[in-house]
């Protein structure tokens, strides 16, 4: 397929500027970029004119859950791959806590296959470390690989056991593939859904401790010094968390980590009561303190990128209040709007910082051919109207579920347009 996207702004990671841009797609790759004062004959190939709106390199996301196989009513491969879509996600990482676990070949291939059928964004599924995510035995690692898992996880649970984590991270070295991990301590978040700090010590309730993650952290990341290994912390909420991090970066081992945007944009104390379980997740909203920590560490480098940990649960679900309902928000067609918004238009970020963030900075961890925008790089494109101003509305969500603490914000940097291998898969 052969197309033209004309009248385009992109940015550009050499210069760190942008600049109007017309770009020729043809079989599935970029062909060429072309200086946007230039009058270009597109013959009879089709057009998208981008009216001078954004376009970028597809975004990538290294977290999410698509539910399936098992837990469809929530989300299933198909309407989470059109979800991301809509949010300008082109290519998808989802983990392995379904049912069942991904932590056999077939399921894998069950993956792929249904993602592949699906035609939309491209779906990468990481693999149980353990069998059933009990943490007693490890999975078969090399079969896994085979099939085409990307990597390695409990995620949802910590593995609990430091000796079957290392272990896990010694054979995950052998194959060159990388050890994803939940950082939980299951012995101090027990009873408990929000953070210890204001927003539980006003209401009286029991609250997860910042130690709870950063124990994890600190034991895995002296046992991937001591493996080689190739580790990656998922969703880090605290300034314990970026500490570390920050530290075994500086020795030389091998960590590399992903943050969220409700992490980076809300704290426990926007959290309006108790009646509401779309402000309960895992990790919990942090402290003020903490939200700046992890902002310092995505601007520092020491958190490499932004991941949506897109989880949804059905209305029934989380109206069982706080206490029964369980963890998890959506994010996909939130993300990017609430980012750019929040920092990019009040001038705490860049347009490239943020970009760079979500696209070729994941790319560069999971050794993606994706995210650039460069001629011969594949084709995944997302085109951002960044002056259209609107209201986030759960019930057009093309996500099945619409649990989010979003609702009502008056957001800009909407994708209008996303387009995978040369194909548009999502239009406005």
């Amino acid at each position: 397929m052969s197309l033209w996207i004309i009248n385009g702004i992109v940015w550009d990671e050499q210069t760190d500027r942008t600049e109007k841009k017309h770009i020729r797609i043809n079989e599935g790759k970029i062909a060429e970029l072309v200086d946007g004062s230039e009058i270009i004959d597109t013959g009879s190939t089709e057009v998208i004119d981008a009216q001078g709106k954004l376009v970028s390199a597809g975004f990538i996301d290294m977290h999410v859950h698509l539910r399936d196989p098992g837990f469809e009513h929530k989300e299933d491969i198909i309407t989470g791959s059109r979800s991301a879509a809509k949010g300008g996600f082109t290519t998808i990482a989802c983990m392995p806590n379904t049912r069942p676990v991904i932590d056999k070949p077939e399921t894998v291939k069950y993956v792929l296959d249904k993602a592949a059928s699906a035609g939309i964004v491209k779906v990468l599924p990481y693999a149980a470390i353990t069998k059933n995510e009990l943490g007693r035995e490890l999975t078969d690692f090399a079969a896994l690989k085979e099939a085409g898992a990307i990597g390695f996880t409990d995620d949802g649970v910590g593995v609990q056991n430091a000796q079957m984590m290392k272990n896990a991270m010694a054979l995950a070295k052998s194959l060159d593939m990388p050890v994803i991990a939940h950082c939980e301590d299951d012995t101090l978040v027990e009873g408990a859904w929000a953070s210890e700090g204001a927003f539980s010590r006003k209401h009286g309730i029991k609250g997860i401790p910042n130690e709870s993650e950063a124990i994890h952290v600190g034991r895995d990341v002296l046992l991937a010094e001591a493996t080689g290994v190739h580790y990656h912390v998922c969703h880090v909420s605290t300034e314990q968390s970026v500490r570390l991090i920050r530290l075994a970066k500086s020795v030389g081992i091998k960590v590399t980590a992903e943050v969220c945007p409700h992490h980076l944009i809300l704290s426990d104390e926007d959290i309006p009561g108790l009646d509401d379980a779309n402000w309960k997740m895992n990790p919990p909203l942090r402290t003020p303190r903490d939200v700046q920590a992890v902002i310092e560490g995505l601007e520092d480098g020491t958190l490499d990128m932004i991941v949506t940990d897109h989880a949804p649960h059905s209305a029934e679900e989380k109206g069982r209040g706080v206490d029964l309902a369980p963890f998890g928000i959506v994010g996909f067609e939130t993300a990017f709007p609430l980012l750019y918004t929040k920092f990019v238009e009040t001038d705490k970020w860049t347009l490239g910082f943020l970009l760079k963030r979500m696209t070729s900075d994941p790319a560069r961890v999971f050794r993606l051919e994706t995210g650039k925008l460069e001629q011969g790089a594949p084709a995944d494109l997302t085109i951002v109207d960044l002056e259209n101003e609107r209201e986030v509305e759960p019930s057009t969500f093309l996500s099945k579920s619409n649990n989010t603490p979003f609702g009502g914000w008056k957001l800009k940097g909407w994708s209008v347009t996303t387009i995978v291998d040369g194909k548009i898969v999502w239009t406005e």
